[in-house]
């Protein structure tokens, strides 16, 4: 694999990220470069994050965008950043270490033969933090269910944050036609592949609730992506695999 960029966006994760960063870059993966897309977080983690990326010249970029503006722009942001830099596969996983960077030489392993890679808590294999309450495991489980029937989506986990997808594959994708700046977004993109005639591969994790900080889950957050779905499926349920941006390579 070559050109492998991690796409990281932030808010508040200035504890976080050095650590996360230095696991990363202690991986047996080459070309392993970091983009960092923080929203003006407050506790100063654009400002560590440059400082990570004057100390590591080549392996990673920051970019800092003018308050909150939402993890599925955030996102959209990085994965054109990273097309435009030349990457061949881009990652995206959150940056409070509920996503462990152990993964990601299988990822990579399973993208030879997939479009994208998508870390799954509900295959075999996969899991839960154990200290989450039943509440919220019902809330996690409800919410991709939801998304599941009301889309036909195939995949078990389609509100999950860590994926690696391959660069024909976001070229080929109508990244400004995905509307959604929440959780939702995660849906959004897999049935938009899905939709596209995208191979997705679900690859077993342990998802860990975050170490340092506070979670930005909430009840309303998760109940407004539950409304959302319906507005992923009047967008999009038209597209076939013929409708593949022509741009892809």
């Amino acid at each position: 694999m070559q050109n492998l960029t991690i796409v990281i966006p932030t808010y508040n994760e200035a504890d976080n990220l050095p650590a996360l960063a230095s696991q990363l870059w202690s991986l047996p993966i080459e070309n392993l470069c970091l983009l960092v897309v923080d929203d003006g977080s407050p506790d100063g983690t654009g400002e560590v994050a440059e400082n990570l990326a004057a100390h590591n010249a080549g392996r990673m970029e920051v970019i800092h965008r003018a308050g909150k503006l939402g993890l599925g722009t955030a996102y959209i942001t990085g994965f054109k950043r990273a097309l435009a830099t030349g990457a061949q596969a881009i990652g995206q996983m959150d940056a409070d270490f509920s996503h462990s960077p152990q993964y990601l030489p299988e990822f990579i392993h399973l993208l030879e033969n997939a479009d994208a890679v998508l870390g799954s808590r509900y295959v075999e294999g996969g899991s839960l933090d154990e200290r989450w309450g039943i509440g919220r495991v019902l809330l996690s489980w409800f919410g991709n269910a939801y998304a599941r029937r009301i889309l036909g989506l195939k995949i078990h986990d389609a509100t999950g944050g860590f994926r690696l997808w391959c660069r024909n594959t976001l070229l080929g994708m109508p990244l400004d036609s995905i509307r959604s700046n929440g959780y939702v977004f995660q849906v959004e993109m897999a049935y938009v592949a899905q939709r596209l005639g995208y191979q997705l591969v679900e690859s077993p994790i342990h998802f860990e609730d975050r170490r340092i900080g506070q979670s930005k889950m909430s009840f309303r957050i998760q109940m407004e992506a539950a409304l959302r779905v319906w507005q992923v499926l009047m967008l999009h349920h038209k597209l076939t695999p013929a409708d593949r941006l022509q741009a892809a390579e």
